[in-house]
């Protein structure tokens, strides 16, 4: 007897908007958690010189601001993918009840990339008859079906970035050598500050040299004022 052999389901690749998403909701998380830890540090090593004070402070930091940028990630992702979810819904009735003006849509947005009227509802229509609803809402929103924001991706990410970004300064302040404990800090945040708007520059097709510029003067910024607070508790 001959047995058949059940195939495989083939997981599901992501796009390249969904990977960006995930990309940017750890690059945010990570630079969030490297400002809001520094500012509890800075905040409250000035204030106390007992080592278990400061590391207790700015761990509690790192928790909460994990957690926070996490749950913040899934609330802002999860209002998208609905709206996502519901332009597909709005087109696919549109396309039972006014299929015409949903074909002309599809042809001007190649009239408008420089196509000939003609040629351009020939491809509509080709693209139409094959897949109505995909095409519309790849014209039209630049979605495709199917690929919605994931809010659990974009939660993890933030979560283990927030958390990651937050160890660096909570590692210096509270196990460098009393001698270099501040200039270590300044120097971790700084660096790592510079290294998030990097990586957002490139993510979002920005200017590097711009992008890390500004994040080295708000982590600086971020230093100064938490050390201002803590002078006067």
């Amino acid at each position: 007897m001959k047995v058949m052999s059940i195939p495989k389901s083939k997981k599901r690749k992501q796009t390249m908007a969904e990977r960006s998403n995930t990309l940017r909701a750890g690059v945010l998380g990570s630079n969030d958690g490297i400002l809001t830890v520094v500012g509890v540090l800075f905040s409250v090593a000035v204030a106390t010189t007992n080592p278990f004070t400061i590391f207790i402070a700015g761990l509690s930091d790192l928790i909460a601001c994990a957690f926070s940028m996490a749950s913040g990630e899934y609330a802002s992702v999860s209002s998208q993918k609905d709206t996502e979810k519901a332009v597909v819904e709005t087109e696919r009735e549109l396309i039972k009840t006014d299929f015409q003006s949903e074909l002309n849509a599809v042809a001007q947005f190649y009239i408008a990339r420089g196509v000939t009227k003609d040629t351009s509802y020939q491809i509509a229509e080709s693209l139409m008859k094959k897949d109505a609803l995909g095409t519309v809402v790849k014209v039209k929103y630049d979605l495709e079906l199917g690929h919605y924001m994931s809010p659990w991706n974009a939660a993890f990410s933030s979560l283990i970035a927030a958390s990651l970004g937050g160890i660096f300064p909570l590692a210096a302040m509270t196990l460098l050598p009393t001698g270099i404990q501040w200039p270590g800090t300044i120097l971790a945040v700084t660096l790592s500050v510079a290294l998030t708007g990097f990586l957002s520059a490139k993510l979002g097709d920005g200017l590097v040299k711009t992008a890390i510029t500004r994040n080295v003067i708000v982590g600086i910024i971020t230093m100064i004022i938490h050390y201002s607070v803590g002078l006067m508790l």
